[in-house]
């Protein structure tokens, strides 16, 4: 058997006539490898002005959509100067291409005009208020979650429990307690010019004593949480979310606000009390030291005075702020972590928030903590 050792046919090379001034006449492979420089031609033919050209396609063997964008811009120039097109003789199918592809691409849609500055704010309240109700209904979640299992305790996970417990409370306790023991300098240090004045320099027992206990020392160990804590939860549920695990476990019935959220509420509630009382201590002792070395107050002093100045009262005071403090920073955290959306940048963007609304309603809870305690005359 003789194999063909001739090469395949070529196609047939476009070509253009012109019998009349207002007739054009098509042939051959109107395509990306048939064109050539016809193109150029196609330009160059002198048709007469003000007429209608018949563009006659009865000889195209071949069409692509090079050869429709070469004829569109031909036909849409001719009807720009003021010309008729008129297409006569196309197969059907060349007919179907070149209809296809002269449609009218949809305009892109324009802009929406900018708000003005009522419907921003109106916006922006309405999307403080849905995002108020969802942490509402996260919050009823999750008590719903914490009561099942406090009635069925074999349900706590007390590994997470635990793990939490060291990285939200033992691993804080070098930053919180640095932290308190310099604002106790600063509260000593302001204080000892104006007690100076008047020879009240014992009276910085008081002023560091129940400014720490009852306000200094459990906010700023929830604010230090907060962004520590806080932020975490926040990050870890959020790169869960995006990572599509928070979905995995709800469908190996699994419940996340069982598995994810108790445990940190839980070990905010035992550990936030406990670095409050540290933070305490820590404030007291600075404070003490400054008053020594600015006012003269010895220790034994400092210590007899503080006793008789400070109640148990301001102490609990201050300590039983700590467990709300607790819940709504775990809260916060986690919730902010649940509306994660989207990529890496939606996780940034809700632990900010999550860092800064859990500070905001902490101090927010704080005023109304002090309100509170001024109608009861605490």
């Amino acid at each position: 058997m003789k194999l063909s050792t001739m090469p395949p046919a070529s196609p047939t090379a476009a070509a253009i006539a012109q019998p009349t001034a207002q007739e054009v006449v098509l042939s051959g492979h109107w395509t990306a490898l048939g064109m050539g420089v016809l193109d150029q031609k196609l330009e160059t033919l002198t048709v007469p002005p003000q007429t209608e050209i018949v563009v006659d396609g009865a000889g195209v063997e071949g069409l692509d959509t090079v050869g429709v964008w070469i004829l569109q811009k031909w036909m849409q120039r001719l009807r720009d100067t003021g010309h008729g097109v008129q297409m006569r003789g196309w197969s059907p199918r060349f007919s179907r291409l070149i209809e296809l592809i002269s449609q009218p691409r949809d305009a892109p849609p324009a802009p929406p005009p900018t708000p003005g500055w009522l419907a921003q704010i109106g916006r922006t309240s309405v999307a403080a208020a849905e995002q108020m109700f969802a942490l509402l209904s996260f919050l009823g979640e999750s008590a719903v979650a914490l009561a099942g299992s406090l009635a069925h305790p074999t349900r706590l996970r007390w590994r997470p429990i635990l793990y939490n417990i060291r990285s939200a409370g033992f691993d804080a306790l070098p930053i919180v307690g640095l932290l308190s023991f310099l604002l106790g300098i600063v509260i000593a240090y302001q204080g000892a010019d104006q007690l100076r004045q008047y020879g009240a320099n014992i009276f910085v027992a008081d002023l560091v004593g129940l400014s720490m206990l009852r306000e200094f020392a459990p906010l700023m160990t929830a604010i230090i949480v907060a962004g520590r804590s806080g932020s975490a939860y926040a990050a870890q549920i959020g790169s869960m979310s995006v990572s599509e695990e928070i979905d995995a476990l709800r469908t190996l019935g699994i419940a996340p606000i069982e598995l994810l959220v108790l445990p940190k509420i839980l070990a905010l509630i035992i550990v936030l009390p406990l670095l409050t009382f540290f933070a305490d201590v820590l404030g007291v002792a600075g404070g003490m030291l400054m008053a020594n070395a600015q006012l003269g107050v010895g220790y034994v002093d400092f210590l007899d005075r503080f006793v008789k100045a400070v109640s148990p009262t301001a102490f609990l005071i201050g300590i039983g702020k700590a467990p709300v403090f607790a819940v709504i920073i775990a809260l916060v955290g986690c919730f902010q972590g649940f509306r994660t959306e989207g990529g890496a940048d939606s996780v940034g963007r809700q632990t900010t928030r999550s860092v800064v609304q859990a500070i905001f309603l902490v101090v927010v809870a704080d005023a109304l903590f002090s309100i509170l305690f001024s109608l009861l005359d605490l």
